[in-house]
């Protein structure tokens, strides 16, 4: 079906405009749900609501949206109060309180149902429309009361936003300052219903509570502000209801609800897999890279502390050239293919230098940049061995222990105790950042450098 001609319809473009204000509203206050750690609130109230519609339509016999949506709110708010007091006055928690309540109320709403459609007028009735939403039959007057609704909640929103966020993060701090944090929570819970109510007729029952909080965990993939989140959140509800829109008109009897919530969840799993900070694929790019750096740290710690070794057993003015592969290998307990991977990558930084021994296997030493690069880290290696052995007589220091280098954050008395006593147990690195390239290859004293 052409999208252009689609959009000219005007009963598309009502149902469009509903979506759309839904997704907005739904994603700005399930941002807060979410963070309340409520995201099953959404669910058992929506659930709770079908009892409500059903028992409008038995004492009316009218199937008046406004009815239906005041018969759900009257539901929710006795779900809401139920679920309040099983936690509050009952020693079970709050989750199976939401178990039950939901599924008692969901429980006689199928009764109410099943007996509505089995009366006389009941196929008529439309009710069975209320378990999976039908966003089909939005009308230009339920587009203006979702859009009136959805506007004062929106507005409440941004009104109460420091109150909320305090509501959220550290409740007893607000009440502390003030706040009537059980007034907050309950006005929270009554905007929540009023959210899920207004999408009982376009989402259904059943899955209007992944409208609440599909947009909000996907806007925590991309941001830790709160604010860029509700924005973001909001964002993707709405963007959620038009794809959702678009898609049910291009196939005949494929139900607005279900694919609006499918949407949400494309750009949910779209985050899951993109995000730049949270997402699967950027923390896999960060574990493969931290990998392949403590493995070349590795390999580099290893070449050098067996360089060390062969300088202190080698004579003074001896012929030094380096270390192979294999014994590499052996000293840092790597596989040979995981230290030709790592050697490759020192070689690349111009740190390491294959050369050949005079009728032997070639091997690996430190150019001059990889001898420095190395001292400073088995350096800090050791300066930080040294701080873990012998912690409690720097306890006077602050240190912040997530930090890579240690020497940074030491004044220069205590990093010179330090290094007397790495001189004292003989771990100061020998080869020294004044070893030269020439003697460090052929073992000739330089000033400022190591016999080999």
């Amino acid at each position: 079906m052409n999208l252009l001609l689609v959009l000219q319809d005007p009963n598309t473009q009502w149902v469009l405009m509903g979506c759309i204000l839904l997704g907005i509203s739904s994603g700005v206050l399930g941002c807060f749900a979410f963070l309340r750690g409520r995201s099953l609130v959404g669910d058992a109230l929506a659930h709770a609501a079908l009892p409500g519609v059903c028992l409008i339509y038995l004492f009316t016999g009218s199937k008046s949206i406004g009815l239906f949506l005041i018969g759900a709110g009257i539901a929710g708010l006795l779900a809401t109060y139920s679920i309040t007091a099983i936690s509050r006055y009952t020693r079970i928690k709050e989750d199976t309180s939401l178990a039950i309540v939901l599924s008692v109320f969901f429980g006689i709403g199928i009764v109410l149902l099943t007996f509505i459609q089995h009366s006389a007028s009941g196929n008529q009735s439309g009710l069975d429309k209320f378990l999976f939403g039908q966003a089909a039959s939005l009308v230009k007057s339920d587009v203006i009361t979702i859009m009136l609704v959805a506007g004062v909640l929106i507005l409440m929103t941004t009104l109460l936003f420091k109150e909320f966020t305090l509501l959220s993060f550290d409740p007893g701090f607000g009440r502390g300052l003030g706040f009537p944090m059980g007034l907050l929570d309950g006005l929270l819970m009554l905007m929540l219903l009023m959210s899920v109510v207004i999408g009982l007729q376009a989402v259904g029952v059943v899955l209007v509570a992944a409208m609440l909080i599909a947009p909000a965990v996907t806007a925590r993939y991309w941001t830790d502000k709160l604010g860029r989140m509700v924005v973001l959140s909001g964002t993707f509800g709405a963007l959620s209801g038009v794809l959702g829109t678009l898609i049910s008109t291009q196939q005949e009897n494929l139900p607005t609800g279900p694919t609006i919530v499918l949407s949400a969840t494309c750009f949910f799993l779209f985050s899951i897999l993109f995000s730049p900070r949270r997402g699967i694929l950027a923390r896999f790019y960060r574990f493969m890279k931290l990998r392949n750096k403590v493995l070349v740290e590795d390999v580099m710690q290893s070449l050098y502390e067996c360089l060390e070794e062969q300088a202190g057993r080698s004579r003074v003015g001896g012929v030094y050239l380096g270390i192979n592969e294999a014994d590499i290998a052996h000293k840092s307990g790597k596989s040979m293919s995981q230290v030709r991977k790592a050697l490759s990558e020192l070689t690349r930084k111009k740190w390491v230098a294959e050369r050949a021994k005079p009728g032997k296997s070639s091997a690996w030493t430190f150019t001059r940049a990889g001898l420095q690069a190395a001292y400073a880290y088995i350096l800090n290696q050791r300066l930080w061995d040294l701080y873990h052995m012998t912690q409690n007589q720097y306890h006077h220091v602050q240190i912040d222990q997530s930090q890579e280098e240690l020497a940074p954050q030491l004044s220069d008395e205590v990093l010179a105790q330090m290094m007397a006593q790495l001189e004292a147990y003989d771990l100061t690195p020998k080869l020294t950042e004044g070893t030269t390239e020439s003697g460090l290859y052929l073992g000739k004293q330089e000033q400022g450098g190591v016999s080999l």
